[in-house]
């Protein structure tokens, strides 16, 4: 399945969902950490021509509601869905893929706007973090 860059959309080909894979991001991958998020990230390989595949998470620690939950995936999922172009090319052109943990890991929910700034900051930094 071919995805082009200017598609906007983060289907269920973007979606990760290999238990073994998911471990593996904890045990030996790399993280950033910028709030409102903590990210854990590791170069993988996929059978689909995709940059990377990702999990989003809400923890039921902070997020008592199962609807609350379910607004700051939601969130976070449109966030990175708007702004995930700069990274899909960098990561073309380099000839990787990745796979992401996603964690929103404050309290707060904060607005839409400042998530998605929040979004393109860690984007920039996780760009940094793969060009040195």
């Amino acid at each position: 399945m071919e995805v082009e860059t200017s598609n906007n959309k983060l289907g269920r080909i973007y979606s990760l969902k290999s238990k073994i894979t998911i471990d593996a991001l904890f045990e030996s991958g790399k993280r950033i950490s910028s709030f409102p998020y903590v990210l854990f990230y590791k170069e993988v390989e996929y059978q689909e021509n995709v940059p990377f595949k990702l999990v989003f998470s809400a923890p039921k620690k902070t997020f008592r509601f199962a609807y609350q939950r379910n607004k700051m995936k939601r969130l976070m999922r449109e966030s990175v869905r708007l702004n995930k172009h700069p990274l899909e090319a960098i990561l073309r052109k380099k000839n990787k893929q990745l796979a992401f943990f996603l964690i929103y890991s404050t309290k707060e929910q904060l607005d839409f706007d400042i998530l998605q700034k929040k979004t393109v900051k860690l984007f920039d930094k996780l760009i940094q973090q793969l060009d040195d």
